[in-house]
């Protein structure tokens, strides 16, 4: 394993946790259908661009979930509405990227994405179960 990849281990680590980290590393290591995009991900997603310091972690991940947002990539995005929590972003600040992503990516992406940004926000315990009927 290359200093690379265990900067990228270390790096999405602290952004997901240890045990996602050692899966992740588990794929790497098993050679499995894949792996090579698991190893592209430890050394250039997160050793070569999370770590980079023009931006902090908080920034990155305003932008990675606005991207996420107009790009519709809902799986992705609940992923880093998550990590933007680890990254000290709160509620109020995803709900207004949404509301902002609205303008530029349209209606339909940021309902799309309140609706994941949500479900993982109550699951985090960040944001109350909704009392109102879904729209």
């Amino acid at each position: 394993m290359t200093e690379k990849t265990r900067d990228g281990l270390r790096i999405f680590s602290e952004l997901r946790g240890d045990e996602r980290a050692a899966a992740m590393r588990q794929r790497m290591e098993s050679d499995s259908f894949g792996s090579a995009l698991v190893q592209h991900a430890a050394e250039y997603v997160f050793s070569s661009v999370w770590s980079r310091d023009e931006l902090d972690r908080k920034q990155r991940s305003l932008v990675t979930i606005s991207i996420l947002i107009a790009l519709r990539q809902i799986d992705e995005l609940k992923n880093h509405v998550e990590i933007g929590v680890t990254n000290g972003l709160s509620a109020r600040e995803i709900e207004e990227v949404i509301l902002q992503s609205a303008v530029y990516a349209g209606f339909p992406a940021a309902w799309t994405a309140l609706h994941a940004a949500t479900e993982v926000l109550q699951r985090l315990g960040l944001v109350p179960p909704s009392k109102a009927a879904a729209i």
